[in-house]
């Protein structure tokens, strides 16, 4: 009798023990809405430095022995900071028209100074994913990265500086919901309004005599496009940022070639 109460005592014990031990398991990795809901499969983890973020959800990395490489948030898409490059028909409810298209612009620039702030020098953890490819097609590591106990990549969909890329990682279902609730709350590039950020050119406008030409079909403006200097200062002072970059010197002179 006293044998059986001392086995059953045993195995309480160790019960909970075990139970301890799992709840304590990967807590290093775990946060709140804006950083990490859940822990990923952790295939591989390394501490490196950030030397620079090349936009908001691509960065150049040193390792702790001097090697050097890039990485590619896994997971996440911020838009593109190149004009003729950005595609809103990956972004669900942004129109592909010349203000969808400048939102985007704007929206790429602002995540990738918002990464710039947050990781630039700093020494984070990189994270792969087992149930992610280690590189991605252009070669570039595929990870989470982490500020302290902070998920970067899901902080830029809590923030809406980004998109769900929909590929193969463990945190899919958890990066769907975060995505959902920023777009349902209108946050960050999510809060989008055609009249708001309006910036297509009237070239019907009776207070110019200038003659306009069409935007091309990739939506992005060059000097090449222009017969006059004249045509080229009204799009660059009607166009909120200078997105097709006709001042390149910043000197509030577009096109200075056509003068």
């Amino acid at each position: 009798m006293q044998r059986s109460r001392l086995t059953l005592l045993i195995a309480v014990f160790m019960l909970l023990a075990l139970t301890g031990c799992l709840g304590g398991f990967g807590s290093d990795l775990s946060g709140d809405d804006t950083g990490s809901a859940a822990t990923p499969d952790v295939a591989d983890e390394q501490t490196v430095t950030v030397t620079r973020v090349i936009d908001g959800d691509t960065m150049e990395i040193t390792y702790a022995n001097g090697t050097e490489d890039t990485v590619r948030l896994l997971g996440v898409d911020t838009p593109e900071t190149t004009l003729s490059r950005v595609s809103p028909d990956e972004f669900e409810g942004i129109p592909d028209s010349t203000a969808g298209r400048d939102h985007l612009f704007e929206w790429g620039e602002r995540a990738t100074t918002f990464a710039e702030d947050e990781l630039d020098g700093e020494e984070v953890r990189i994270v792969f994913d087992a149930e992610s490819d280690r590189r991605g097609y252009f070669g570039r590591l595929l990870v989470y990265i982490y500020i302290d106990d902070e998920n970067f990549n899901q902080r830029l969909l809590a923030d809406g500086y980004a998109r769900m890329y929909d590929s193969r990682f463990s945190l899919r279902d958890e990066f769907a919901a975060v995505e959902m609730r920023a777009q349902t709350d209108e946050v960050g590039l999510w809060d989008y309004s055609e009249s708001e950020t309006e910036s297509e050119l009237n070239t019907d406008d009776d207070d110019s005599d200038l003659d306009i030409p069409p935007l091309p079909p990739d939506g992005d403006y060059n000097c090449d496009d222009f017969e006059t200097q004249d045509q080229a200062q009204y799009v660059l002072e009607d166009t909120e940022g200078d997105p097709h970059n006709l001042d390149q010197d910043g000197d509030g002179v577009a096109c200075e070639s056509l003068s």
